[in-house]
C-alpha cells in the first residue's frame, strides 16, 4: 500500500478520459482526432502505472512495463495517423474526416 491517494488519481484518470472520449466523438479534423485519443490512452497508461505502484508487491512492475508498451503503441499510433492525413491532404486538399471516405489514388 502506498500513501498516494487513490480517488485523485482515479478521477485525473477519468477525467482525461472523458475529454478524450468527448474529443474523438464531436471532432472532424484528423489531427485533432489523433490528439483525443492520445489524451484517452494517457489516460489508461496513468491507471496501469498507478495501480502498479499502488499495490506493491514483487509484480509492482508489471504496470510500468504495460505502460511502456503503451507508449510505444501511441507513438506507433501517431506514426501511422499522420501518414493518413498526409495521404489525406494530398488526396482531397483537407483534413477532415468527414470527406476521407476513400483514400485510393
Amino acid at each position: 500500500m502506498t500513501s498516494l491517494p487513490l480517488v485523485g488519481f482515479l478521477a485525473l484518470s477519468s477525467a482525461l478520459f472523458v475529454v478524450g472520449v468527448f474529443g474523438i466523438l464531436t471532432r472532424r479534423n484528423f489531427i485533432l482526432l489523433l490528439i483525443a485519443i492520445e489524451i484517452a490512452m494517457n489516460a489508461a497508461i496513468l491507471n496501469f502505472v498507478y495501480f502498479a505502484a499502488f499495490s506493491g508487491g514483487p509484480g509492482g512492475l508489471t504496470g510500468q512495463a504495460i505502460a511502456v508498451v503503451l507508449i510505444g503503441f501511441a507513438a506507433t499510433e501517431v506514426a501511422v495517423g499522420l501518414a493518413i492525413v498526409l495521404a489525406l491532404n494530398r488526396l482531397k486538399g483537407t483534413i477532415n474526416v468527414a470527406q476521407a471516405t476513400e483514400l485510393r489514388f
